[in-house]
């Protein structure tokens, strides 16, 4: 396998000053029982992923087993650090991005092995604050998340603050000077490996009752690619939980060039989606916009990606005429058991400017399988109308992860 990357040397300079001013004056105080002095971590995950798409003569299976593990360790006056390592296995035919194997579909589970985490943090009444390889989530994870379906998951260079204002106002920043992206180390272009970033992100929310305002403004300056270089500013109210089941998400966001970037544009988003929530199963209806004019159009490149419009993956790039994707969901617990879920969803996928692009039907059981394991069942169809081509994808996986 290869060596793992190590961190920037700013990075690991910032590391080092950090924990030497971590050594408090007084001896430390004695770690709580949930905080012991060290903790080890894992998670283990064993999938077969099959995927038939009518752009290609021969189909793809992957089966990949991903080991992720980790020791964090506490010291005292709420500092800790973290240091993880994956390492990730593969067997079939298909096309992981860094084996060349381009006359079949895209899986992108590359084998290899990586530091995943590693940083130093600090936890206080009111703030805290995590420096170094870190994994960030904010909100649904629709402009930062960690990508975490993937077997190497997306995480970050960076200093995040968390910040608790008043009891309902939370200011969450974070200045990113890199990203580690899903393709791993051994990609073959060097783009999808990682890239240099001066991206500041502030996320203001206010919580009252079951209701949640959140305002937030990404300032993405991209290094390596100056035309992925945007600013998107918006706000995202979310109702869950409320009387006879109602809840809601209202999301309207602006997005515009940035930095380097010689290309000149704003584009829309917006997100609306009402559910309803009776006997332990919840009903959605949902309009996400991202515009395009058919030459350029709004991208969210740090996402989670896979968890939007399809799990088929067709629209990870939004297209230059934009996209609108209308879908309807359903879902809950069997018998109240938080392990043993279920989904359906059907999404209607047309352009901001152009036509239809096609149609999808997703579907998903979760169960558990023994003690701390648990089971997923997955399927992806993709009936195209003019983009791409029909697309099925199938997901068989078991995962196990723990802390001792």
């Amino acid at each position: 396998m290869p060596s793992p990357r190590v961190l920037p040397a700013t990075l690991i300079t910032l590391l080092a000053m950090s924990t030497v001013s971590a050594a408090p004056a007084a001896a430390p105080a004695a770690p709580t029982a949930s905080q012991a002095p060290w903790q080890f971590e894992w998670n283990a995950r064993l999938r077969q992923e099959s995927v038939t798409d009518d752009a290609f003569t021969e189909d793809a299976t992957a089966t990949t087993l991903r080991l992720r593990a980790g020791l964090r360790v506490h010291w005292g006056n709420g500092f800790s650090a973290l240091l993880e390592g994956e390492g990730i296995a593969s067997a079939g035919d298909f096309n992981s991005g860094a084996n060349g194997r381009v006359a079949r579909p895209a899986i992108t589970d590359p084998d290899g092995a990586e530091w995943n985490q590693a940083f130093v943090a600090w936890k206080g009444t009111a703030a805290n604050a995590t420096l170094g390889r870190q994994r960030l989530q904010f909100d649904n994870q629709r402009w930062i998340g960690n990508s975490g379906w993937r077997q190497n998951e997306q995480t970050f260079d960076a200093l995040s603050v968390d910040w608790r204002m008043t009891p309902s106002l939370v200011l969450r920043s974070a200045w990113l000077e890199r990203v580690h992206r899903v393709n791993g180390d051994d990609a073959l272009d060097p783009l999808a490996r990682e890239r240099r970033l001066s991206t500041p992100a502030f996320n203001l929310g206010w919580t009252h009752a079951a209701q949640q305002f959140v305002g937030y403004a990404y300032l993405h300056d991209d290094h390596d690619v100056a035309l992925a270089s945007t600013a998107t500013y918006g706000a995202r109210w979310v109702g869950t939980g409320l009387r006879n089941g109602l809840g809601w998400t209202l999301e309207a966001a602006r997005q515009r060039g940035y930095a380097d970037n010689p290309v000149s544009f704003s584009h829309a988003y917006w997100l609306v989606e009402p559910t309803l929530a009776l006997h332990g199963v919840t009903y959605r209806i949902g309009w996400e916009h991202l515009g395009g004019n058919g030459r350029h159009a709004l991208q969210t490149p740090l996402a989670t990606l896979h968890a939007f419009n399809g799990w088929a993956d067709k629209f990870t790039v939004t297209p230059p005429g934009g996209l609108e994707d209308r879908y309807v969901g359903v879902g809950g617990l069997f018998r109240g058991d938080a392990r043993q879920t279920w989904m359906l969803a059907w999404h209607d996928f047309g352009a901001d400017t152009g036509g239809h692009y096609g149609s999808e039907l997703d579907v998903s059981f979760g169960f558990p399988v023994f003690g701390p394991v648990t089971g997923l069942v997955k399927l992806a169809d993709y009936r195209s109308d003019g983009f791409a081509r029909d697309t099925r994808k199938l997901w068989f996986q078991l995962e196990w992860a723990g802390k001792r």
